[in-house]
């Protein structure tokens, strides 16, 4: 059981959990698990760690597909410019390796921000906290959950 597990049992929201089996030599986590779990790319979503201005980490729930528009997260953030957080700051603030950063259950509480694709689906797929697992639940919930900014913050396709 991870923490984003333990949180969505504690919240009682309706969820799933998938398994699958990881293959280490795969180039991308989230279309792995789309793939390995026979899903619609858009409907699977993965949690990318940035930092805005230098300084505060983030978390863009983003389609595993997308690609994450830095100028626009850092306009929603408020900030001038954000990148991609250093692998081993985004482990440690997690407490997930990357490839299973979940937006649940992790050990600071960081803004989150979902792409506002995830409304379309009844329910998504996010990392539930390692490679080869996912769990499903209403976009909504997960929403709530991390207390997440509904917002567009993909490259334009």
């Amino acid at each position: 059981m991870t923490p984003a597990i333990r949180v969505a049992e504690a919240a009682k929201v309706a969820f799933q959990i998938h398994r699958y089996k990881h293959d280490p030599a795969a180039d991308s986590f989230g279309l792995e698990a789309a793939e390995k779990l026979a899903l619609s790319p858009e409907r699977v979503f993965k949690t990318l760690v940035a930092q805005v201005d230098g300084k505060s980490l983030v978390v863009p729930i983003i389609p595993v597909a997308a690609r994450l528009d830095l100028k626009r997260l850092a306009s929603v953030m408020a900030g001038k410019k954000a990148d991609m957080a250093d692998p081993a700051a985004a482990e440690r603030a997690t407490g997930y390796v990357l490839g299973g950063i979940s937006p649940l259950g992790g050990r600071k509480r960081l803004p989150t921000l979902l792409h506002e694709s995830t409304l379309a689906f009844a329910t998504i797929f996010v990392s539930a906290g390692q490679r080869g697992l996912e769990i499903e639940l209403s976009p909504q919930d997960l929403a709530r959950l991390t207390h997440a900014t509904i917002a567009d913050i993909i490259v334009a396709r």
